[in-house]
């Protein structure tokens, strides 16, 4: 049943019959869903039919409160518009599939002297060669790592570069060569950079005739040193060339999905071939979603995966395990977003057929896998419920604290559900207007923000609250709680790391300070707990460190005159610490962008008086 204050009927009468989007709000004016429709009218009715609907169709119609419909030229229209809006509002009931970054590259800096290789994402707006895209930044990091043990291309920035007086430890390692204290001649760097392109364009068979001529030549003339060199590199080539796995000589620009469906979830497989070579595969698990059929999922997913985010080299074809109906109408919309047409194809022959059963070979165990982790999730949070004595349990929130000394103090909290942790609904927070050190007042502070975040949103409470610490955090949560007026309602418990502090010999405060709980070191139930105190840990301190650091280097330059944010982010750019700054003459400094002669004189001499 629709929320009692939506009259469905009567909104229904006079809703349009159009194409275009409609948006589903709560009673917060919360967006729950966006979704597209040829006849606006004819699909909202479907959602509110006696009969027929699924469980999540059923949890969503109760909870909205009105609609919002927006009327465009056609459905191709409508789909962009639809997919703009998730981005925008990222609604509970939408797949939310796609992260929102780009792909990553490999970037050669062919503009410097000394060219660098880096990994690159974003915009490609630094002068040099970019290579990929790659599906993964796993990918990415491990190819820069093989390139650099190689050819020993510098990975340093051009700041630190600049003001090296001896080799770093890349050097010592034979990750690089070290031509910015011309360890090595620019000619035969230079050399080393154009064997690391050719072999980044799959021009192996060349570079490696190249390379036997060079090393050839640097024998004949008894330069032997050099030889070895070339030999090594000549080597290393040989080694990857019989790991690379080229599945096709032809070169074929191809995006590979197959899907995966089980009773608990699905997962979709994505490959990236590029030159009929993999550069890489991702597994996604598309959550909250309403489509109940494969094909309706699969054009959901398509859709979001080329039209919610901006898309860089797209390929010329997408191979499908089967075709969704209206792909002609995200065909069109593609066109219209990118100006490129892409083929949709399914029923293909070989290779293309070997990698639409790799697709689906990795999406079945890779959902297999993620439904065995599930069920060991289930299997803890019913084992914490059978200790804790809970008629439910299945939502599971702990904050923890850090500081150094009282100074940044940062809050987190982390949410774990049936399915594990809930990466989405972490939060970090801020703590002021407490004493420095006083970790009983940000405990405090931090919980009432949660609850009263919770209370004006969409999101449910947590059944259990679990504060890292004992007697002490316990009390001033359970003092938090009462003053949002939510005690009642949410259960509360402490892990205290014991008078040993041995992981398994926690101490439980459960529900009251006197009620000293008791479970089983090896029992599902005490990991689940030791895994929220975990996690809440490393969440809270790595966003106290960067806060720290941002701090630091804020406060190093706040107290130059004239220099304001803007200049403050361009001198880190450029120079990539305040320490190379502190290093650099004034005419280095005059190289920033925005900074004349008489502002970098200034720098110069706070930086050395500091």
């Amino acid at each position: 049943m629709p929320h009692p204050d939506f009259d469905s009927k009567a909104f229904l009468k006079t809703a349009s019959q159009k194409p275009g989007v409609y948006k589903m709000l709560d009673e917060h004016q919360q967006v729950l869903y966006v979704g597209k429709a040829k006849n606006l009218q004819n699909r909202l009715s479907s959602y509110f039919r006696n009969k027929g609907l699924n469980n999540k169709t059923l949890a969503l119609v109760a909870k909205i409160h009105s609609i919002e419909l927006t009327i465009t030229p056609s459905e191709s229209e409508a789909l962009l518009l639809e997919h703009s809006l998730i981005k925008k509002h990222r609604p509970p009931y939408n797949i939310l599939l796609i992260d929102g970054k780009s792909y990553p590259y490999l970037l050669i800096t062919t503009a410097h002297a000394s060219p660098g290789i880096f990994f690159h994402r974003g915009a490609k707006k630094q002068a040099g060669k970019y290579f990929g895209p790659f599906a993964n930044v796993v990918a990415v990091r491990e190819s820069l790592q093989l390139l650099m043990q190689g050819f020993r291309l510098r990975n340093c920035e051009d700041s630190v570069f600049a003001h090296r007086t001896r080799p770093c430890l890349q050097y010592q390692i034979k990750r690089c060569s070290a031509p910015c204290v011309a360890k090595i001649s620019a000619e035969d760097y230079q050399q080393d950079v154009a064997a690391a392109i050719a072999f980044l364009e799959g021009k192996n068979d060349q570079l490696l005739a190249e390379l036997e001529a060079r090393m050839q030549q640097h024998s004949a003339a008894l330069r032997f040193e050099d030889a070895a060199k070339i030999r090594d590199q000549i080597a290393f080539l040989h080694r990857v060339r019989d790991k690379q796995w080229v599945i096709s000589e032809q070169q074929i620009d191809a995006d590979v999905f197959a899907l995966a469906m089980a009773p608990g979830g699905c997962c979709l497989s994505y490959l990236m071939i590029r030159k009929g070579q993999l550069l890489g595969s991702r597994s996604f698990f598309p959550s909250g979603f309403l489509a109940s059929q494969q094909d309706d999922l699969l054009l959901h997913v398509l859709s979001q995966f080329y039209l919610a985010n901006e898309r860089a080299d797209l390929p010329s074809e997408v191979l499908l395990p089967s075709l969704p109906d209206n792909m002609a109408m995200l065909e069109q919309a593609i066109r219209q977003q990118y100006n490129k047409n892409i083929v949709f194809k399914t029923e293909v022959r070989e290779p293309r057929a070997q990698w639409l059963s790799m697709a689906l070979n990795n999406a079945q165990e890779q959902l297999r896998m993620e439904l065995s982790k599930k069920e060991s999730m289930q299997a803890r949070f019913s084992a914490l419920q059978e200790q804790l004595r809970l008629p439910s349990l299945s939502r599971i929130e702990c904050f923890d604290i850090s500081h150094t000394q009282g100074q940044d103090t940062r809050a987190s909290c982390v949410v774990f559900t049936k399915d594990g942790p809930d990466t989405r609904a972490y939060r970090t927070l801020k703590i002021t207007g407490v004493t420095p050190g006083d970790d009983y007042a940000a405990m405090a502070q931090a919980i009432e923000k949660r609850i009263a975040s919770l209370q004006k949103g969409s999101q449910p409470l947590p059944d259990i609250i679990l504060v890292d610490g004992g007697k002490g955090q316990f009390a001033v949560a359970e003092q938090a709680l009462q003053a949002v007026k939510c005690r009642q309602h949410v259960a509360l418990l402490a892990i205290a790391k014991g008078v040993t502090r041995k992981p398994g010999l926690e101490q439980l405060y459960w529900q009251s300070v006197d009620n000293l709980l008791s479970i089983e070191p090896a029992s599902p139930a005490m990991h689940l707990l030791q895994h929220l105190r975990d996690e809440a840990h490393r969440v809270a301190i790595s966003d106290h460190r960067r806060a720290r650091a941002k701090k630091t280097v804020q406060s190093t330059l706040d107290g130059i005159a004239n220099v304001g944010p803007r200049r403050k982010r361009a001198l880190i750019q450029h120079f990539g610490s305040v320490s190379a700054i502190r290093s650099a003459s004034v005419a280095q400094i005059m190289q920033v962008k925005g900074i004349n002669k008489s502002l970098a004189e200034s720098i110069h001499q706070y930086l050395q008086d500091y």
